[in-house]
């Protein structure tokens, strides 16, 4: 049932999940399903976490938050977890094009597209491409680490800094990977798209969250919004429920979707974890934030059908710094056309999405903040221009998101739109071994960033809790 804000709650159940993000709410629709007594609680007053949307020009406008692309296993994913009318609902994008100094391409974004065109486009050796292939496939998240992004694809693609640029700037738009990190946040993620391309939810985040919550009631899960939890409830090394408004609930077991971080230090407190765990956690990094710009259509204005993604770069290297940097040498636009929401009247709109740093945003004045969001939404005005001439006119909408939104909305600390870095995931992994019925999933380790990487951690974490319970 869907509890009303100002509703208290009496029961116990076998799981709470705090937190309604991808992760949390496939656990909870997976535990549900396994017969588990699930209530799932979120602070917003929806439900989807980073996956989600807002509206605007009372309803007749309708911006999707998230990055909207990701692999063809989630199709899968959703098929299984959830259901088939939300598995037939995902559907393939027409394609991704990239805009930068170096080159102007297309690709469908295939593995087969991407050998094709590393070997006649950028003049790799066919066995190079093969085996750099061969050489993700066989990456394996249990694994240490072994080389760095930066020195992955010096190892295949020595100086090639246009062949770098191709493979690795799409997936920093996907979890915020760099250069830096362990090459394996790359691979997985990489491989996940290679295998059929990029895909979307026909009908846009709204439909997909909305039928996502009448599935979870429909298999028995309690839902509340407006909830922010107070205190995980921990006796003895055990967990015992969690405290809303002051208010214990019970439960056997506790799945955090919350930041990993927050959940540690915040929501729990670290007196209840071993001083060799806290300081593994201590070091844990947070992943940097994004900006987005969004862009809303005039009543029957229209744009020629293009690529869904593009990936406009006026950066004449692809470096960390470039890419995060204030000046918005790169950004990514996410084109909707009628059809991504075809129950809407010929509805189009643009977004575009950019990585940054939270420190570049959170000490500014106000004057400078504005000033900050209006170049923000200049340079996204000024560079969709040169590749849709004329748009300008069209819009008669914008708006821009910081890392200061992503914080207020999403309550990830600075603002972190893809969690925690690399070593983040051992932590979330390891925290039930801490303390007892204590679980938690979202986007940590990189690995487990983006809608595939999030719901597919729910499914993991939801057999840890049933081995549990």
């Amino acid at each position: 049932m869907l509890f009303k804000a100002k509703d208290t709650i009496s029961k116990s159940y076998d799981v709470i999940v705090i937190g309604s993000g991808l992760a949390g709410m496939t656990a909870a629709n997976k535990l549900a399903k396994n017969g588990r007594s699930v209530l799932l609680l979120e602070s917003h007053n929806k439900l989807g976490g980073f996956a989600t949307w807002f509206k605007r020009k009372g309803g007749n406008q309708i911006f999707d938050i998230s990055l909207h692309g990701f692999p063809f296993g989630m199709k899968k994913t959703c098929r299984k977890y959830w259901s088939k009318e939300i598995s037939d609902a995902i559907i393939k994008i027409k394609g991704v094009r990239f805009k930068n100094p170096m080159y102007d391409l297309e690709t469908d974004f295939t593995r087969e597209d991407y050998t094709n065109k590393l070997i006649n486009y950028f003049k790799i050796e066919p066995a190079t491409v093969h085996a750099f292939f061969k050489f993700l496939e066989e990456m394996n998240f249990y694994d240490p680490p072994k080389l760095t992004n930066g020195e992955l694809f010096e190892k295949f693609f020595p100086g090639r800094r246009d062949v770098l640029r191709f493979l690795l700037e799409p997936i920093v738009y996907a979890n915020g990977s760099n250069l830096e990190d362990p090459a394996i946040t790359y691979g997985i993620v990489f491989s996940n798209f290679m295998s059929k391309g990029v895909y979307t939810f026909q009908g846009g985040t709204d439909q997909l969250i909305e039928k996502m919550k009448l599935e979870l009631i429909k298999n028995g899960v309690d839902i509340k919004m407006h909830s922010r939890v107070d205190k995980i409830q921990v006796e003895k090394g055990k967990v015992t429920g969690v405290v809303l408004k002051g208010v214990e609930i019970k439960s056997k077991a506790v799945l955090s979707n919350s930041n990993l971080l927050s959940t540690i230090f915040k929501m729990t407190g670290k007196e209840h974890f071993s001083p060799d765990y806290i300081e593994k956690a201590k070091k844990v990094r947070l992943n940097t934030s994004s900006c987005q710009v969004y862009m809303g259509l005039k009543s029957g204005a229209s744009i020629p059908r293009m690529k869904d993604l593009i990936f406009y770069s006026e950066d004449a290297d692809f470096s960390t710094d470039l890419v995060l940097s204030p000046s918005v040498g790169s950004q990514t636009f996410s084109l909707y056309y009628p059809d991504s929401r075809p129950h809407l009247n010929n509805h189009y709109a643009i977004v575009s999405s950019s990585n940054s740093r939270y420190e570049d945003w959170e000490n500014l004045t106000e004057k400078e903040y504005k000033k900050r969001k209006y170049f923000l939404i200049e340079k996204a005005l000024s560079c969709l221009e040169k590749v849709i001439p004329g748009i300008r006119e069209k819009i008669d909408f914008v708006e821009a998101a910081t890392p200061l939104t992503v914080e207020k909305y999403t309550l990830h600390p600075k603002g972190a739109s893809f969690g925690t870095k690399f070593e983040g995931l051992e932590i979330s992994m390891n925290m039930h071994k801490q303390v007892a019925g204590l679980f938690h999933a979202g986007s940590v380790g990189i690995i487990m960033s983006g809608w595939l990487g999030a719901a597919n951690y729910g499914v993991i974490q939801s057999h840890e809790v049933e081995g549990y319970l």
